[in-house]
């Protein structure tokens, strides 16, 4: 359709009504961002002449999407997450904050309320048969460069199936199964044993995977470990770090993957270090240090609030 109207009177008119800015009460900053989407798709609608069909089928995908539950999965997954880490890193370039660790994206899989361990923790139950064990240790440090005490290390990962507990549509993983806040010791240390992660893929045949498909792209994560890091003083730290060697580690549908949050992991055979660790076998070993950053003039200044299943 050649006819352009987005510009008229009529329709920059109607944009206001829609969003409220004609109404008394309501919020002003809900309206103020629902009138800026709503200003943006009719405008994508008339720029690209984008059909009735194709908005409903549009409509019917997010209606798919939220009866999946998928929306925490496909924002990753179209680079939305990504996008607020290149915010906040460019935040800090311009107050002059330094990160020792870089952040990167929090997913959609964190449950609240995993079990307190001091220093040490066993992330895993054991009842993965095809895990090969892992033990993942290093010291948590401040902004000033010095050890600290007390912080606490939230850890959780998935098992061999890309599965993470809460989460299992296999039934087979039990409450916060390789899930834990490990509080760092008097030396700012933290240890776990589990086992190696695997990657995994979105659920095939579900919006995320179908849309991505129409993207030519996959759906795939490398094998990784996610983490929280908290201690006074200091801003919290949303990370993880991927399993070095796996294939996808520098191809992530998710596009969390960043310079500095690749660690080496070590394959261990030697009877001294399997003595070390008080284990019988073979495991593989992470060693991987955490530097926080400070507050901003008292406050996390990008402390992030979102909704998340506790448990």
């Amino acid at each position: 359709m050649s006819t352009k109207i987005f510009n008229t009177a009529e329709v920059q008119d109607f944009l206001r009504l829609a969003s409220g800015l004609t109404q008394e009460g309501g919020d002003a900053r809900t309206k103020a961002i629902v009138h800026r989407i709503l200003s943006d798709l009719f405008k994508a609608i008339e720029d690209l002449d984008i059909s009735s069909d194709e908005y409903w089928a549009g409509v019917a995908y997010i209606n798919q999407l939220g009866t999946r539950g998928e929306a925490g999965l496909l924002s990753p997954g179209l680079g939305l997450d990504r996008y607020y880490d290149m915010r906040m890193d460019a935040e800090d370039a311009a107050l002059g904050v330094e990160n020792g660790t870089p952040r990167t994206i929090e997913g959609p899989l964190y449950v609240a309320g995993a079990p307190v361990a001091q220093g040490f923790a066993r992330l895993d139950d054991g009842s993965d048969q095809q895990g090969h064990t892992l033990i993942m240790h290093g010291t948590v440090f401040g902004a000033d460069g010095q050890p600290l005490p007390g912080a606490s290390v939230e850890v959780w990962h998935a098992n061999t199936k890309g599965f993470y507990s809460h989460f299992d549509p296999t039934g087979e993983q039990k409450p916060f199964n390789m899930r834990r806040t490990i509080v760092t010791d008097a030396q700012g240390r933290y240890k776990f044993q589990s086992i190696v992660p695997a990657g995994y893929g979105v659920p095939p045949g579900g919006p995320t995977h179908v849309l991505l498909q129409r993207l030519g792209r996959h759906g795939n994560r490398p094998a990784h470990i996610h983490f929280f890091v908290t201690a006074e003083g200091h801003r919290k730290l949303t990370t993880q770090i991927n399993i070095d060697g796996d294939p996808l580690v520098h191809d992530d549908f998710a596009y969390a993957t960043r310079e500095g949050l690749i660690p080496p992991l070590v394959e261990r055979t030697d009877a001294a270090s399997i003595q070390a660790h008080g284990l019988t076998g073979p495991f593989a070993e992470i060693h991987f240090d955490i530097t926080l950053s400070a507050l901003v003039d008292g406050v996390d200044n990008q402390l992030v609030n979102r909704p998340r299943l506790a448990a």
